[in-house]
Order: structure tokens, then sequence, then C-alpha cells
């Protein structure tokens, strides 16, 4: 089982810029996929960015490529997701999630087995 806590979420002003962070409480594998989904309501939940822990790769959407960069810490099983130049379209509930399978390049939701509670990011113009 495993269980991720996101924080870093905050209100920020239109090309400000956030850390957010994941923690996984335990790992009983020795490497993951790591991913960033975003949700507005109403609307489906969108793959932000995904990492593999064992080899470090990563994709991210075409919608923040450039701007967002994801990185992981294997040491302490945390995630990150440093978000620049953001904007007002990227305002969204953040969700950490998880799967023990390689990314093999997915941001689909289907493809994570574990998820987080997530955390709000506002991004005011």
């Amino acid at each position: 089982q495993v269980q991720l806590v996101e924080s870093g979420g905050d209100s920020v002003q239109a090309g400000g810029s956030l850390r957010l962070s994941c923690a996984a409480s335990v790992f009983t594998y020795r490497t993951v996929c790591m991913g960033w989904f975003r949700q507005v309501p109403g609307k489906e939940r969108e793959g932000v960015a995904s990492i593999y822990t064992g080899g470090a790769s990563t994709r991210y959407a075409d919608s923040v490529k450039g701007r967002f960069t994801i990185s992981q810490d294997n040491a302490k099983n945390m995630t990150y997701l440093q978000m620049d130049s953001l904007k007002p379209e990227d305002t969204a509930m953040y969700y950490c999630a998880a799967d023990p399978r390689p990314c093999y390049s997915s941001l689909r939701e289907t493809h994570f087995s574990y998820w987080g509670q997530g955390t709000q990011v506002t991004v005011s113009s």
C-alpha cells in the first residue's frame, strides 16, 4: 500500500512560481512511475507530468512544457513539481499519483494506482 500526501499549493499572481511536494509514506516497490495531475471542477483530470524513478525519464503535457519541472528524490521518497511562469489557466486542484509499473510515457489517469488527496493552486491575473 502506498499513501501519497501533497503540499505546497497556494494562491499566487500570474507569472509567479510554486513548488508542489508529494510525500510517499511507504514504497514497497524498488521503482515507480510518479505523476502529477490537475483537475478543475466540471472537467476531466488532466495529466501534467510524469517521472520514472528507475531512470528519471520525464514527460510533460504540452500546456506546461518549458514552465513546469518534475523531479524525484528517491532517498526521501519525495516527488516535486516546480511550476514557473504560472498562468490563470493553471488554477486547479493538483494531485500526486504513483504506479509500480514504468511510466511508458503515460499521462493517462488510468495508468496510476495510487492517488493523493490533492492540493489547491490558484493563479490570479
